[in-house]
């Protein structure tokens, strides 16, 4: 197999860089508000001024992920956080991470194995353990 010259591995290090980039600087747009809609790979492929199939086998090529496993590990960090959050509803969770109700569940549940409510008391039952422990260590 022919060994690809140093400037492209370079340059394929440097997409996946800009694209990881972009994706996080997004879904922070989203989480603030400032974004309402989910982006495309085609969208940052734009922003990036690059064809979204060289985009896609770029990262694929470099990282051995498909560029849709950034976004959904990254809304997948989010969505955990919020669900340690009591004061917000899975419907909310949802909506700010711009899917639907039915859709966050499923989406959740493909990854973490456990729909979003489950999490949720998991989380609590976690939390209530650590606070007992804490006070049978005192």
């Amino acid at each position: 197999m022919p060994v690809l010259p140093q400037k492209y591995q370079s340059r394929k290090a440097e997409i996946t860089t800009a694209f990881i980039e972009a994706v996080n600087k997004h879904v922070d747009q989203i989480m603030d508000g400032s974004a309402d809609h989910m982006y495309h790979i085609k969208d940052i492929a734009k922003l990036l001024f690059i064809h979204p199939v060289h985009l896609s086998n770029t990262i694929k090529l470099h990282t051995g992920k498909a560029p849709c496993y950034f976004f959904e590990m990254r809304l997948m960090e989010e969505a955990r956080k919020m669900l340690q959050m009591p004061q917000l509803s899975i419907t909310e969770i949802a909506a700010k991470l711009t899917f639907d109700n039915s859709n966050f569940t499923k989406f959740f549940k493909r990854f973490e194995g456990v729909t979003p409510s489950q999490y949720r008391l998991q989380c609590a039952a976690t939390a209530s353990s650590e606070v007992t422990l804490q006070v049978d260590g005192l």
